[in-house]
């Protein structure tokens, strides 16, 4: 069923901080503490601030805080590292629902807030405001079943049971994996496919693109887990690509982006691999790549809770682009009936037509 319903609990100062538990192995049996930690969350933290964080008495060794970097660890012990409540970046709260259902729920995610917990977001996050909202209703909270990067707003769909969860998680999984290949790449297939605005900078001259570009892996500073690139040793990914608007003026294109799953950061990597990235993107240039493509150096020095510094160089979490799910099509993951959801359109992604007709409808509203 449609609806339009909003929900969010403004964000307290600071978070709770974090608690990361850890039993010792026969493999570190003989470790001193600091070489443990150092060894195993080296993309945490630098050898000096883990030394600080001991120090500071953020480590209970068998429930005992223990402030000695030189302590050796036996086997079966149990570390505690407790991270300090800290104030993440700011992000929005108030989240519209789309679409509702027993099984599912759709909602329209603002550009600046984070999906996941990770990095700096750990609490700021739509998981949060949907555990939120469920513990008020004494309920189990819906699992967003994809991501959506975040400065990416629009439809995000989340799962409310186990088997929905299956399911679309299977959809997801499934487009992706027909897509490469030879084969007709405007047949249909699986059981979703997404809807993109986006505005690329540049003129795009043909009406209409298919991007069939594999998407991998790379080191990047700042990314833990590497960075998603172009790369022909990738995985396949498919976008089609179609022109809504030139705007010859501000040397950009307003475009509309079909998929129907998705590789990480898929949309950003493609039109960059065309040479008209988003415009705004503070990440990805021209091919597919980074903008900086000397970035194997790795600032050792530490914030104040001894973590790394943020990267001086931009991250994928970066915002300052306009990419927006607008619609999702997919068949229901019970009852096999369409869906068609839509999220209303931010006004730098209308076209001329589209303005006018939201100003009409407000003016009678």
């Amino acid at each position: 069923m449609a609806c339009r319903r909003k929900f969010g609990i403004p964000w307290p100062e600071c978070n709770d901080g974090l608690s990361y538990d850890d039993v010792v192995r026969s493999s570190d049996s003989g470790l001193t503490l600091v070489e443990f930690y150092f060894t195993k969350y080296k993309s945490s933290a630098p050898l000096q601030g883990w030394l600080q964080r001991i120090k500071s008495g953020q480590i209970t060794f068998d429930g005992r805080v223990v402030t000695d970097s030189s302590t050796v660890l036996r086997v079966g012990s149990k570390l505690v590292y407790h991270r300090l409540p800290w104030k993440e970046p700011d992000a929005p709260h108030m989240i519209e629902v789309l679409y509702e259902d027993d099984d599912m729920i759709a909602l329209n995610k603002p550009s600046g807030l984070q999906v996941l917990p990770g990095g700096l977001f750990q609490q700021r996050t739509v998981l949060t405001q949907l555990q939120w909202e469920a513990n008020l209703q004494k309920k189990p909270h819906p699992v967003p079943v994809h991501r959506l990067g975040r400065g990416t707003s629009g439809i995000l769909l989340c799962a409310k049971t186990k088997l929905a969860r299956t399911r679309l998680a299977s959809y997801f999984a499934d487009g992706t994996s027909h897509i490469g290949g030879k084969r007709d790449t405007n047949r249909e297939i699986g059981k979703i496919a997404k809807i993109y605005r986006g505005l690329a900078s540049g003129i795009v001259e043909n009406d209409e693109v298919t991007i069939n570009q594999p998407i991998g892996v790379v080191k990047y500073p700042g990314v833990a887990k590497g960075l998603y690139v172009a790369s022909q040793s990738g995985k396949p990914a498919l976008s089609v690509v179609g022109i809504l608007e030139r705007n010859v003026q501000e040397n950009s294109t307003l475009v509309q982006v079909k998929i129907q799953s998705g590789r990480p950061h898929q949309i950003r990597i493609h039109l960059s691999f065309i040479g008209h990235p988003l415009l705004g993107d503070p990440l990805y240039g021209d091919g597919g790549q980074p903008k900086c493509l000397d970035c194997d150096s790795i600032d050792e020095s530490f914030a104040e809770d001894g973590g790394y510094q943020r990267p001086t160089k931009p991250v994928p979490g970066d915002c300052g682009y306009n990419l927006h799910a607008h619609k999702l099509v997919l068949s229901h993951p019970l009852t096999n009936e369409l869906i068609e959801i839509t999220a209303p359109l931010p006004s730098v992604l209308q076209t001329p037509e589209e303005a006018k007709e939201v100003a009409t409808m407000e003016q009678t509203a």
